[in-house]
């Protein structure tokens, strides 16, 4: 913001809150989400931070430039959630093989790699609030030939002589199909090694000028990320309570386990309720099931005893 006799740093803060508010909604909220939380007050924000801290802040040629920290308390932003009948998702970023290929319909022609603009063009207006990282393939002759060679049969291709070169399981191919100023793309999507068909359209878009192009681009760049937080949703109607005991001769360990607890995304609350001289005794609430739990641990390396009630640390 310009420094000016008005400047008020404290004004720049609060704006910075918004910023950052607002960039968490888009990342854990579908579109048709995001706008139910667009108008949300100030002072509500500031209620949800748990801490902020500035980075940096500088003046340059009477500018001032600050750069914020903000963390926000997240059984709190579930509530605000809940409270709107919306499921957030969790804010996981992937890497994904990304492949577009144009198929021009009036023309009989296919491009691909550097001769598409899509291709050319796809990563260089990426948000930071998007979760989705796409790694394009390189120019290859043999990909070239090989995707000419099945240009009649794209949509039974499954494309894996490519794919499988770059180590990715997960994937898109999006294949555009331009006719006139009416697009239709086929997307083969593989999230989780489920592969799914998307068909989409756009009307009155002419993707040869370089604006409309653009806008495809966010378009489709915007449905692929609502797809991701699908498959990430976090149903905050469900909450189970856990009860598991963990051996507390070992304080490092407490500490760690407690660690792993606060920066679960699916744990809503965890607190110990009672604990004697081998064990504590702890109550976690949890947007999921059990299983799920269970499967989160386990990549965590806990394994536990679930015969009883009280589940316990091994």
């Amino acid at each position: 913001t310009p420094f000016e006799i008005n400047f008020d740093k404290n004004k720049i803060i609060d704006e910075g809150f918004v910023q950052a508010f607002n960039r968490l909604i888009l990342s854990i909220l579908q579109t048709q989400d995001q706008n139910k939380l667009s108008k949300t007050p100030l002072g509500l924000i500031k209620s949800m931070i748990e801490t902020f801290s500035i980075q940096e802040e500088k003046f340059i040629n009477e500018v001032y430039y600050l750069s914020l920290n903000v963390s926000f308390n997240k059984k709190k932003i579930l509530n605000l959630m809940e409270k709107k009948n919306i499921f957030p998702s969790l804010p996981v970023e992937k890497k994904i093989f990304f492949l577009p290929i144009i198929v021009d319909k009036n023309k009989d022609e296919i491009s691909i790699f550097s001769e598409n603009y899509i291709y050319n063009n796809w990563n260089s207006n990426n948000q930071k609030y998007h979760l989705l990282r796409y790694i394009l393939p390189t120019e290859d002759l043999d990909d070239f030939n090989l995707i000419k060679r099945y240009s009649k049969i794209l949509e039974s291709y499954n494309f894996s002589e490519i794919i499988k070169k770059y180590n990715f399981d997960e994937y898109i191919i999006s294949i555009i199909y331009k006719e006139n100023n009416t697009i239709k793309v086929l997307n083969k999507i593989n999230f989780n090694q489920e592969e799914d068909l998307k068909n989409i359209s756009f009307q009155n878009l002419n993707i040869d000028n370089y604006k409309e192009a653009d806008k495809l681009i966010e378009s489709l760049k915007s449905i692929y990320e609502n797809y991701w937080k699908s498959k990430n949703e976090i149903n905050t109607s469900v909450k189970i309570s856990l009860t598991v005991s963990i051996n507390n001769n070992n304080n490092s360990e407490i500490s760690k386990f407690e660690e792993i607890l606060d920066n679960a995304d699916l744990v809503y609350n965890y607190y110990i309720y009672k604990f004697n001289n081998k064990d504590s005794f702890y109550k976690i609430i949890f947007n999921g099931s059990p299983d799920h739990f269970l499967k989160f641990m386990k990549n965590k390396n806990y394994e536990f005893d679930i015969q009883n009630k009280i589940w316990s640390v091994k």
